[in-house]
């Protein structure tokens, strides 16, 4: 009898199997690069199979890193009251969630990403874009701005992550969440909307508008 080909059937090693896929294909193509398709295929699975699982590709990417939160619940409430604020309501959030019980699970996350170069991967993919890049999408900033602003914000609040939480540096372990909104917000809020000609003049940026990659200062 010929052996049976086409979808694996349900069972538990399936939605296993295409984690697994999906770990590899993020890791090594990028979240934008990365298919539905690729990623079935690497499980032996029908792409069909995938959406049954786990849905959409982002919920997908998700279940891998397997973070402790949802940017689908919590982007809505950083952006919803427009660029004002929004560095503040970001930070707030972002520490909300790793004070939390489930924040001991992004610090397993951060020790990985220490040691391991898959999973570091893997959280620039996520951070970059499921949560930065989509945060600055919600900005209506110029497009060609966004991933030096994204970067920079990445810097700010995966730095906070390591010396708050992982390293535990004092006294900015042992501070109330607040203390830390108000000392890091401000910078995070530049970041994200402020006055950024004089580093994109210093630093080319490419895809930037030429009055300012050039170095050039606007014209009043």
């Amino acid at each position: 009898m010929a052996r049976r080909t086409g979808r694996r059937p349900g069972n538990p090693d399936t939605r296993e199997a295409i984690l697994t896929s999906a770990r590899e294909a993020f890791a090594e193509r990028g979240f934008d690069g990365a298919s539905i398709r690729t990623i079935a295929a690497g499980a032996g699975v029908d792409p069909a199979l995938v959406h049954h699982y786990f849905g959409a590709k982002n919920k997908l990417f998700m279940a891998v890193m397997n973070v402790p939160f949802d940017p689908d619940e919590l982007l809505p409430q950083v952006l919803a009251d427009g660029p004002d604020g929004v560095g503040e309501r970001l930070v707030r959030t972002f520490l909300r969630v790793w004070d939390s019980p489930a924040g001991a699970a992004g610090v397993a996350l951060l020790r990985s990403v220490i040691s391991n170069e898959w999973t570091a991967r893997l959280m620039r993919e996520f951070v970059v874009t499921q949560i930065l890049r989509r945060a600055m999408a919600g900005l209506d900033l110029p497009p060609a701005e966004a991933p030096l602003r994204t970067s920079l914000v990445a810097s700010q609040l995966v730095g906070l992550a390591m010396a708050r939480y992982l390293l535990r540096i004092e006294p900015l372990a042992g501070v109330p969440a607040e203390v830390a909104v108000v000392a890091i917000a401000p910078t995070v809020q530049r970041y994200l909307t402020g006055d950024l000609t004089d580093v994109f003049a210093a630093h080319p940026v490419p895809g930037a508008p030429a009055e300012v990659s050039t170095g050039t200062p606007p014209t009043a």
